[in-house]
Order: C-alpha cells, then structure tokens, then sequence
C-alpha cells in the first residue's frame, strides 16, 4: 500500500510560521534582557509607574475638586438668592438698620467684601462700607423712603462728598424710591451708581450689584409705567 502524501504547505501558511516564529524569538530575546539586565531597569519602570500612577490621581483629584467647587458655587448663590428674596413691599415694612442690613446681605451675596454697616448720626453720608468683587473699594447711601418721595439733589451730593471722604472708587446710591430728574443727571455726571426701587427689585431677584452699572442713568421707566406707578402709589 502506497504510503500517503503530505500535504504541501501554501506560502499564506508559511509566512505565518515565520511570524510567529519571529514574535517568539523577539520575545525570547526581550525576556533574556529583561532578566539579564533587571538589577539596573527596574528603578526606572518603578519611577515611571509611580509617576504615572501619581500624575493620574492628582488629574483625578484636581477634576474632582473642581466639579464639586463648581458645583458648591453654584447651590450657595442659588440658595443665597432664594433665601434673599422679599417682596418690596416687605422691604418697605423695614427700618432703616434693618433696610441697611438687607443691602449689605445683598453685597455679601454677589461676592463683595469687607462689607460692615456703617450708619449712624456720624456716618459721614454712608451707611455702608465695602468692596466690590474686583478689589474696588465702594461706599452706599441706604434710603428707605415711601415710593411718594423721590430723592432730591442734596442727597447724592452728600454721597458724592463721603466718597471723597472715604476715598472710595465707586459709589452708590440704592433707594426704595425714585430719583428726581434732577438727582439722576447728577448721579449720572458724577459717576455714582443710582439704585431706584426698579433696580433694587432687580437686585433683590437675582442680578448682581455690578451689572445694575449698565443700566444706571437709563431713566426710571417710560411714561406708561410712570403713570401707572402714581395710580399706585399716589
């Protein structure tokens, strides 16, 4: 009986041989080193390892911290916020210290700092002292009138006068009124920020004591909304 032929390889099946050949003796050959030359590689995979591991849990860290910082922001000024509202006519119910008081939980709120209460008999013509978040230094008339009186001239004089004063950089002006026309021009010339009751709901609803900078000597409501502001008020 005629012995049977051997298959006959197919090159595609050669060179797999050889590759696998190949790798084997590559990795024999890295193996040899790496236990040959161990004594003397192993410090720098450790340093390498150590470092990488490190540098992965620092990055780790740090990403962790500043979600959780971002976060915190986030829920303070929400909850500071919703804490601090009042309705207008419950800041009209308020005393002067206690109106006084209410503008400077508001500065703390947006960020300002080194903010006290300064009002008194000798206040110099201003109730608050402080500093706004950029590092400016700020001084705030507090006046809680009636909306029937509207601030006059002297008032923001005064203001102006404490501001040199104190040698303050900005001053402000926040009131449960109106402003004469008179009154807002002067504060508009001379730079003081003027805090009429619209602005000041604003500010007690959420927007910052900077932004209200941007709308300051815009007027104090068209006519439709100063008629209907004498129908209510009187």
């Amino acid at each position: 009986m005629a012995a049977a032929r051997r298959p006959r390889r197919t090159a595609a099946r050669k060179r797999r041989e050889q590759r696998v050949k190949a790798a084997a003796t590559a990795g024999a050959v890295a193996l040899f080193v790496l236990v040959a030359y161990w004594w003397v590689i192993w410090p720098y995979l450790l340093a390498a390892l150590v470092l990488g591991g490190a540098g992965a849990g620092g990055w780790w860290l740090w990403r962790t911290d500043r979600l959780l910082r971002g976060g915190d922001r986030r829920w303070r000024r929400e909850e500071a916020v919703r804490a601090g509202h009042r309705t207008l006519a419950e800041v009209d119910a308020m005393t002067g210290t206690e109106f006084e008081d209410f503008v400077v939980g508001l500065c703390r709120r947006d960020g300002c700092t080194e903010v006290r209460r300064v009002g008194g008999s000798h206040d110099n013509g201003t109730d608050v002292l402080g500093r706004l978040p950029d590092g400016r230094s700020m001084v705030i008339q507090c006046k809680r009138y009636t909306p029937r009186n509207k601030i006059p001239s002297r008032e923001v004089r005064d203001l102006l006068g404490a501001k040199v004063h104190f040698r303050a950089d900005v001053a402000v002006f926040v009131a449960t009124t109106y402003f004469t026309a008179p009154a807002e021009r002067f504060a508009t010339h001379n730079e003081i920020v003027a805090v009429h009751r619209d602005h000041l709901g604003l500010w007690n609803s959420g927007a910052s004591l900077p932004s209200l900078t941007a709308v300051n000597g815009a007027g104090q409501g068209t006519r439709p909304h100063q008629r209907r502001r004498r129908e209510t008020y009187g």
